[in-house]
């Protein structure tokens, strides 16, 4: 039996937001080992595993993992398709139910498709339907302060900035500081989507 709100597709234009399926294991590889050097400075590392390249059996083991958690309302984990291609995801993840109803964000995309509004969309139409679909209340997205481009995505949304995590997340080598934004159900009424221009078809 699944969580409510999953699973889920979510369609908007060229975009499309869905879960990850066996045959997306050659696409992601492709597309993971074309960005590495790009997403390298912003993703989490672990301080003592060796580097590791992206392969199929890591795919297959990421993607069991996280339909076990979205299936068990701990995850929402959306490939991003741009044109039917595997072009990125964003997960909602460490969701806490209960008193809380609060998770984490984050994503990646490939850097072919970023500055074209593509992710601020997808992040903007994942959280909508983590608020109306899936009953949560909070989101909450923590970035590096030398990520541009990740900064631009979640004020570009307007949410609310609120703290500063030293040596929150090892990353690339060294624990890196992030900074700390949030969205409630307060603080859109009218959804997330309805600040970002859809994509064309």
């Amino acid at each position: 039996m699944s969580a409510p709100g999953w699973p889920a597709t979510l369609r908007d234009g060229a975009l499309t937001l869905r879960p990850l399926r066996r045959r997306d294991a050659s696409d992601w590889q492709r597309v993971r080992l074309a960005n590495e050097s790009h997403l390298a400075p912003w993703e989490p590392s672990h301080p003592r595993a060796w580097a590791q390249r992206h392969t199929r059996s890591q795919f297959h083991q990421l993607r069991r993992y996280l339909d076990r958690e979205a299936r068990t309302g701990a995850a929402l984990p959306f490939a991003i398709e741009l044109h039917g291609a595997l072009a990125g995801q964003v997960t909602i993840s460490r969701i806490v139910r209960g008193v809380h109803l609060f998770g984490e964000a984050g994503y990646w995309l490939d850097r072919e498709h970023t500055g074209r509004g593509v992710m601020s969309r997808a992040l903007a139409l994942v959280i909508d339907h983590a608020f109306t679909s899936c009953g949560l209340h909070r989101v909450e997205v923590h970035i590096r302060p030398e990520n541009d481009a990740s900064l631009g995505v979640v004020r570009r949304l307007g949410l609310r900035q609120e703290c500063f995590h030293p040596g929150f997340l090892h990353i690339d080598g060294q624990w890196r500081d992030h900074v700390g934004f949030a969205v409630t159900t307060a603080d859109i009424p009218h959804g997330l989507a309805a600040r970002t221009p859809p994509l064309l078809a």
